[in-house]
């Protein structure tokens, strides 16, 4: 339960600073960030995994990188409804998406190890 409040906590953070260093995503405060991580780990876990099957033939064709868009397309999504979180087009989620991954990445191996999970023994 901690390891997941944890990267929630650190995926709102990654959301948040995009929001502020990328001028085509807006996230106006910590709140808004903390909702959209939230709102956005339930996409990943309930639509994004249909889309993945879904577009398994293109994903093949374009040698993976038809998942930028599936990633880009989640981050688009939750933009729509989460409110105060905009994106001011499909190509800003896009990137968006793929600096969100790469900084929570980061954080997540800093802050939980690399192992992913907190108060983790090593024998």
């Amino acid at each position: 339960m901690t390891t997941l409040l944890v990267k929630w906590l650190v995926n709102a953070l990654a959301i948040f600073l995009v929001g502020n260093y990328l001028r085509g995503i807006h996230i106006p405060d910590y709140q808004t960030a903390l909702w959209a991580a939230l709102f956005l780990g339930v996409l990943n876990v309930t639509i994004r995994p249909i889309l993945k099957i879904l577009s398994f033939p293109i994903t093949i064709v374009t040698l993976g990188l038809f998942s930028f868009i599936v990633n880009g397309f989640t981050f688009w999504l939750a933009a729509k409804f989460i409110d105060g979180f905009r994106v001011d087009s499909f190509w800003w989620a896009v990137l968006g998406a793929f600096i969100v991954s790469f900084i929570s990445t980061i954080l997540n191996r800093i802050v939980l190890g690399s192992d992913g999970k907190i108060g983790s023994v090593e024998e």
